[in-house]
């Protein structure tokens, strides 16, 4: 099984070994485009895995800091107290990159910038870039995926996803 996630269709597609698609979601990337550096607040390209699943268990749009459930529910009110609040709800699956110099390592790191996988409170933004450097799903769409995916799944991230495009390779990758 694998992730591959188009910048330019903001769309995440679940994928099996043999590359048939199992899913496909709405994403929203980020408002800056696509950028490996650390402080672009960019989404970085290229292969990954997902190093950690946070979450499994708690409800829906929990409300997570520093990948840990702060005890919160999201909710409209409680959004409407902190609007510049970048929200982290319901589930997290943490990015590591897989090409040192691309997205591993140095100044990157996509798992030292802290990418994710995760819901998100402004769901009527999906479809369109707006996150701050992850990949923002639907709080149903992420609980869904989490409970599908594996950790140490591949993710790749792409500029688009042309029917073209070159596949992930299968097997491991560290």
């Amino acid at each position: 099984m694998r992730i591959r996630i188009s910048l330019a269709r903001q769309m995440l597609e679940l994928l099996d070994d043999t590359g048939r698609p199992l899913a496909a979601y709405a994403v929203s990337t980020a408002a800056r485009g696509a950028g490996e550096q650390r402080g672009s607040y960019q989404t970085p390209r290229g292969r990954h895995l997902i190093r950690a699943k946070i979450g499994a268990g708690l409800p829906a749009n929990t409300v997570f800091v520093g990948r840990r459930p702060t005890g919160e529910i999201w909710t409209p009110e409680l959004g409407a107290q902190q609007p510049e609040r970048d929200w982290i709800l319901s589930r997290i699956l943490w990015l590591s990159g897989c090409e040192p110099g691309r997205n591993r390592l140095g100044g990157c790191d996509s798992m030292r910038r802290y990418i994710y996988i995760h819901g998100t409170a402004d769901e009527h933004l999906l479809g369109q870039p707006a996150s701050h450097g992850c990949i923002r799903m639907a709080n149903a769409d992420v609980i869904d995926l989490f409970e599908r995916v594996p950790a140490y799944t591949p993710v790749e991230i792409v500029d688009d996803l042309a029917d073209d495009a070159p596949a992930m390779p299968d097997g491991n990758v560290a």
